[in-house]
């Protein structure tokens, strides 16, 4: 699926619950949202929120953000006092397992619905109106494909692991263990977790590589670990290792158009945190019902072949151009 397809679906559906929105009574106009988010200073997570709020602004609504810098006892707080307010929905995106299973048990304490976006809360008996994220399996396994067809199909891999337990460390994992299966060839001779972060990153890969001086290839479950592999092999002037990652960041972009890097899924972020508020429009008109339980996007694949063809905005809005 293209990136043009991709975003038209997803536009389309947008601008259709704010159709429904703008026609509505006055008292949806004066509606309130309300968004908690795990940070704001993940690129993905600030590119949801913009989404978030330019929705909000082209359908008049309020909306009201709370960042928990990553911290379950934060979130958790900011939540309780979000539901205070009694917002039209909850846009959800959990730090964590703890912080996710109290906040949809507070929501639906509160009767207010929950909107999950990116990490899935896995909160046993609690509800949410839907999940809205990359489809990560398939993210990670069609990245890993082309990463295995670049190495020839056979050699060194080394995996970098986000945080472990989150919904999409679990699903990434999946996804390249599927491709493996295809790929005899392919050594995986180490794996570490990284949380996500380049520094960690690059610590690691400083390791692998000296424990194993033939390494081809790294797959980083993000962006960011995917740079932080890419810069310590620099630094140890292996410029032929591989390094892929999946976000789609503006910086993994242009270190694909320099070389440092090979590839990345580019995730829509922006579009997400639209879908989310048009999806709690819906639930303000009745139209709750109607919402699918999960909703996973497609990513675009960017190598050195295709990246010429994109902009940082096409995946992380507007304001990813002026970064």
């Amino acid at each position: 699926m293209t990136l043009k397809t991709i975003l038209k679906s997803t536009v389309c559906g947008v601008l259709g619950a704010a159709t429904l929105a703008l026609g509505a009574a006055s008292a949806q106009a004066e509606g309130l949202l309300a968004a908690s988010v795990a940070d704001q200073k993940s690129l993905f997570y600030i590119a949801a929120v913009d989404g978030m709020r330019a929705a909000a602004q082209e359908a008049g609504l309020d909306i009201n953000v709370a960042s928990a810098n990553n911290n379950a006892r934060e979130q958790i707080s900011q939540v309780q006092n979000l539901l205070i307010q009694q917002p039209a929905a909850l846009l959800f995106i959990s730090q964590d397992s703890t912080a996710a299973a109290a906040g949809v048990k507070a929501a639906n304490k509160d009767k207010v619905p929950v909107i999950a976006v990116d990490q899935r809360p896995e909160t046993g008996d609690g509800d949410i109106v839907t999940f809205i994220a990359t489809d990560s399996v398939k993210a990670a396994r069609d990245l890993c494909t082309w990463l295995f067809d670049q190495m020839g199909g056979e050699g060194e891999l080394a995996i970098l692991k986000g945080v472990l337990g989150s919904t999409a460390e679990i699903q990434r994992t999946q996804g390249c263990n599927e491709a493996l299966e295809n790929y005899p060839g392919i050594e995986v001779v180490a794996i570490q977790t990284a949380n996500w972060d380049e520094n960690e990153a690059f610590r690691a890969t400083q390791n692998i590589l000296t424990a194993n001086p033939n390494l081809e290839a790294v797959f980083g479950e993000s962006d960011a670990m995917a740079l932080g592999a890419a810069k310590a092999a620099r630094q140890a002037g292996r410029d032929d290792l591989l390094s892929v990652g999946i976000d789609g960041f503006p910086t993994m972009l242009a270190a694909i158009r320099e070389g440092l890097v090979q590839g990345t899924m580019a995730q829509i972020p922006y579009q997400m945190g639209k879908m989310a508020v048009a999806d709690a429009m819906k639930i303000m008109n009745g139209e709750g019902g109607s919402i699918p339980a999960l909703q996973y996007q497609d990513a675009v694949l960017i190598t050195s072949g295709n990246v010429g063809q994109y902009k940082p905005s096409d995946f992380y809005g507007p304001a990813a151009d002026k970064m």
